[in-house]
């Protein structure tokens, strides 16, 4: 008996040894890919809101979504902003099939597919996966504005809320909320496209906990790239690149029309009349906010009270041969069916 409890113990000893240390998250599609690098030793985020309640989780939702709430003493809000909602620039869904590149065409035949607005802004979705935020050109160009929500999730949700939608501080638990819902927003394992031998090695004990962290950041970008450009030398002849307008139709009706429509942010309304493609056909050789060319790629100034405000898109959000697409449209919008 007493040679069989050592042979017993023995072997309860090495399959404990086998067991990667602090690894203790079980590995299936819903695990949130937080809580498995936390487990491997990565450091919790300042962003990082622990057991959110669904309470909260809800009033970040309508934050989000509607631009206020009802505050936890059951008063209702006030409105962030006058002009804007989150998702005036921001989807809360995913808008990528492959999370480690930036595909343009691929994120724009999944918005078609999905019926998903092609957007300004990065997703919420994943949003607090990232790492750094208002990256690249935003840093170059507005420096100091930009720096601090740079490497802060808190910070630039402020920003958003001050600068970009022309509104308010956020009150403490008015972020707590918008944070905890955005954490309901987080990836999970099976958002990563794992191959079965990646998924045997993160399980198993081959790689170090460090090395499981890289394999799993591998898998889906830290920050979302941002490249400033500016339209083409010459309007009347464009990028040079053909167009076709049934992809420009996509973006028109999920990107221009997403504000541009009735009751939309915009003013001005983009419906699908011949009039509206002839009258945005006119203005594309133009030096002014009225070209498809100007408006996309530099916006308009973000001043405070001036409601027809708009964001450009990046080279990342819209490419210069998708702008190509939406031309082909406007120009030939029969082509599109």
């Amino acid at each position: 008996m007493k040679k069989h409890l050592i042979i017993f113990g023995t072997l309860l000893i090495l399959s404990m040894a086998m067991i990667p240390a602090g690894f203790q998250t079980t590995l299936d599609a819903t695990t949130p890919i937080a809580t498995l690098l936390f487990d491997l030793g990565e450091p919790k985020p300042e962003h990082l809101i622990e057991n959110p309640s669904a309470e909260e989780i809800l009033r970040g939702e309508e934050i989000v979504k509607l631009g206020r709430t009802m505050a936890p003493d059951g008063s209702q809000s006030s409105y962030v902003s006058k002009y804007y909602t989150c998702t005036s620039c921001h989807n809360v869904v995913r808008e990528d099939p492959d999370l480690t590149v930036v595909d343009q065409d691929a994120r724009l035949d999944y918005a078609m597919t999905n019926n998903i607005a092609y957007l300004q802004g990065s997703t919420f979705w994943g949003m607090v996966n990232r790492e750094t935020w208002y990256n690249d050109d935003y840093v170059l160009k507005y420096g100091d504005l930009v720096r601090k929500a740079e490497k802060s999730l808190e910070e630039s949700v402020h920003l958003c809320a001050t600068v970009c939608a022309q509104g308010r501080p956020l009150e403490d638990w008015e972020m707590q909320s918008v944070l905890a819902y955005f954490w309901s927003l987080q990836m999970k394992i099976g958002d990563l496209n794992l191959s079965d031998s990646e998924k045997k090695q993160l399980a198993g004990t081959t790689l170090t906990d460090a090395e499981k962290i890289a394999l799993i950041k591998s898998e889906y970008l830290q920050k979302s790239p941002a490249t400033f450009v500016d339209p083409p030398d010459n309007k009347r002849k464009g990028y040079p690149y053909e167009g076709d307008p049934k992809l420009g139709k996509g973006i028109y009706e999920l990107g221009c029309q997403h504000c541009h429509r009735p009751e939309g942010e915009s003013d001005v309304v983009f419906d699908n009349s011949n009039l509206t493609y002839k009258w945005l056909k006119r203005h594309i050789p133009d030096n002014s906010e009225l070209s498809i060319y100007e408006i996309i790629r530099k916006g308009t100034y973000a001043e405070y009270g001036h409601k027809e405000y708009m964001p450009h898109y990046t080279q990342e959000k819209m490419s210069d041969q998708q702008l190509e697409h939406l031309r082909a449209f406007i120009e030939h919008p029969e082509d599109a069916n």
